[in-house]
């Protein structure tokens, strides 16, 4: 009886404690409060605006180049070469043809060249050779294929919501498909913005807008013991679609004022509130795309379904032992009779009748309201004249995307041209391309960074001119096997100047992309349902439930291009992982590209690159007719986009006289050749 007075003593203190400290908490919190009031009020934004990135972009003035060993092609080799010869340093000389084909043909469809395209261009001696491959590839279907990944990464696109259920967002692929198709029409990039952000505000009679707007809906949700309402997990999504907004469209970390004034920007905790307040309204908005007598069928079923799934979980909760267990059975067997659900749309809608009011929350916590406030954009990007709108505007977020669009704004081209800029040369002309602000790096040529917004604008905000651009530029086309100049090291460790092309290993993507094509499996059907391939077990019974992982009947949609496999959150495929894929769970501005032991073991022992490796085998074998020289060197061309070297094809007669052409197909998957651009 004693021990037992003396831990309800010691709770008693323990309650009293953690009263005691959350009292002091609260006083801290007004008090600190009271500071960033008074902090706020004493910002001089217009001081703040001098920063670079929040200054207006002006047009600048192309610069000359002096030397001759300079070649301009067009003003992006003036801004680099000015710099290089301000610095006293010298370009590469050009990449080979072979070399430039396989560049260019990834970066811009995400696929290797075939041997008879390298071979065509590599004999091609007409001066615009090259200038009607960039055509031609910019006109590729796959063009979409491959840019969509990208700001796929930027905007966290997933098709499932996350946390414990990880719930399965019907027909989020349409999102997917309307990126893809938006990328390879060339949809100037305020529209594909505004469509994003406002689609569903937008008049627009084939569902395009909506689609776009799925864009909403992408971000992880907390579905709280099955009920979506709860004040939580409102606040986590309202907060989640800020964040990604101020990331993907900004360039950003908005998110950092959520719980108080940015600690390195000019944002005010109650600049961040504003923004969300542009979403206040939106709410989740289903749209079936059927007949209304089968949605009415589709709803009935479901109704009744759910009803008696009420009824059997409510009777779970209070059962125990082998009754409780008889209960779940009955719960997951009623639960796979669930019809599918009919096509959808799961898009949003603006519905000022549930608009949440918005509040600056006290540290970010949803329960301590503090000044109620509404749209506006943050104060260092607008005037101070520049009003809140009324709460209750209609299509708020049109007006959000209005200014977002504005060709004046300082941000908005600067950041997509930098995305652009990074995918071509591995790094943005601004390092973090999701941080523009005082944390973020600053631009590595301003002038050049300026001068590609200012002319993005000047074409109607169409990126494909800007692709053609960059890849038509000498700069572009430098060879990454040049000596190394140690004074270019030493001056430019980075090659921040561009003193040569940087070589890339080949995104998770791409590398199972390649082996597919180069195996002859890959099934070149473009858009639709996403694809689920066969995992591990052991993977799959992790989930919540088994069941949320159905494997693709037909083998052939395995072998689809890797933007088609679905994008679930708790299940990732070890080969994707192991090669850098993200987690989807935050906007994803620049993949790491690691290398780290688990990647050879993929490449050598996994699963997928041994059964790509016995159909690389039979298409040679089937192509060849068996010669060794002559698989030997259709090997290379499949492989590498060149023949092999001398020593090579010696090497490679010596190692199919002792292993298997299995294993030699599967060593040149394993080749750097082949796992990089150079």
């Amino acid at each position: 009886m004693k021990w037992r007075l003396q831990l309800c003593a010691a709770a008693l203190i323990g309650f009293a404690l953690c009263s005691l400290a959350t009292s002091l908490v609260y006083a801290g919190d007004a008090v600190a409060s009271r500071a960033v009031e008074a902090v706020s009020a004493g910002v001089d934004f217009k001081k703040a605006r001098e920063f670079w990135s929040f200054q207006p972009v002006k047009p600048p003035t192309v610069p000359s180049v002096r030397s001759s060993k300079f070649k301009i092609q067009n003003p992006i080799d003036a801004f680099v070469f000015a710099r290089l010869e301000g610095k006293g340093l010298s370009p590469a000389p050009p990449a080979t043809k072979a070399d430039l084909i396989r560049r260019v043909t990834f970066d811009l469809t995400g696929l290797p060249p075939s041997p008879e395209e390298v071979r065509l261009f590599v004999n091609d001696r007409s001066p615009d050779a090259y200038e009607r491959l960039v055509d031609r590839l910019l006109d590729s279907p796959h063009f979409g294929e491959r840019w969509a990944q990208h700001w796929l990464d930027v905007v966290r696109y997933a098709e499932t919501e996350g946390f414990e259920y990880d719930r399965h967002l019907p027909d989020a692929w349409r999102f997917r498909d309307y990126v893809i198709k938006s990328f390879q029409k060339d949809k100037p990039f305020d529209r594909f913005l505004t469509e994003q952000i406002a689609g569903d505000e937008l008049a627009s009679s084939d569902n395009e807008g909506s689609t776009a707007a799925i864009f909403h809906r992408l971000g992880p949700v907390r579905r709280n013991a099955g009920n979506p309402e709860i004040a939580l997990s409102r606040n986590e999504v309202l907060t989640e679609r800020t964040d990604v907004i101020g990331a993907a469209f900004l360039g950003l970390t908005v998110g950092c004022a959520r719980c108080h004034d940015h600690k390195l920007d000019p944002i005010l905790q109650k600049d961040y509130y504003r923004l969300q307040a542009y979403m206040a309204g939106t709410q989740e908005n289903d749209i079936l795309l059927v007949p209304a007598d089968q949605k009415k069928d589709w709803e009935q079923q479901t109704k009744t379904i759910n009803d008696e799934l009420r009824k059997l979980r409510k009777a779970a909760d209070k059962a125990e032992g082998d009754e409780r267990t008889k209960l779940n059975e009955q719960i997951e067997a009623l639960e796979s009779k669930m019809p599918r659900p009919p096509p959808t749309i799961p898009s949003t809608r603006n519905d000022p009748a549930q608009r949440t009011e918005i509040h600056v929350l006290k540290r970010g916590d949803w329960e301590r309201k503090g000044d109620v406030v509404a749209p506006r954009p943050p104060s260092v990007l607008v005037d101070e004249a520049f009003p809140e709108l009324p709460a209750d505007t209609a299509n708020p977020r049109t007006h959000l995307a209005q200014w977002l669009t504005d060709p004046n704004h300082p941000l908005t081209a600067r950041v997509i041209v930098n995305r652009v800029w990074q995918h071509h040369f591995g790094l943005g002309l601004v390092k973090t391309p999701n941080d523009f602000g005082n944390h973020g790096d600053r631009p590595s040529n301003p002038e050049m960074l300026d001068w590609l917004a200012t002319e993005l604008v000047k074409n109607g905000w169409q990126l494909k001119p800007l692709h053609r651009l960059i890849v038509l530029s000498s700069a572009y086309r430098q060879s990454s096997r040049s000596p190394i100049s140690e004074t270019a090291v030493k001056l430019d460790p980075e090659n921040r100047l561009l003193w040569h092309y940087s070589q890339r290993r080949l995104s998770a993507e791409e590398i199972r992309d390649t082996m597919l094509a180069v195996s002859g499996k890959l099934n070149p059907r473009v858009c639709g349902p996403s694809v689920m391939v066969p995992v591990d077990k052991e993977l799959v019974e992790l989930l919540y439930k088994p069941s949320q992982w159905e494997v693709a009947r037909s083998a052939d949609e395995h072998y689809r291009r890797s933007i088609y496999l679905i994008a679930k959150r708790n299940l990732h495929l070890p080969f994707m992982e192991a090669f850098d894929q993200p987690a989807l769970l935050t906007s994803c501005g620049r993949r790491e590209s690691s290398t780290h032991a688990p990647q050879a073991l993929e490449m050598l022992n996994g699963k997928l690159s041994n059964e790509l490796a016995a159909a690389f085998t039979e298409r040679l074998e089937r192509e060849t007719g068996g010669s060794r020289r002559k698989i030997i060197d259709q090997a290379y061309w499949l492989a590498i986009g060149r023949e092999p070297s001398s020593s090579e094809r010696t090497l490679a007669t010596a190692f199919l006289k002792e292993q298997p052409l299995k294993e030699f197909a599967l060593a040149l998957f394993n080749l750097n050749a082949f796992l990089y651009v150079q």
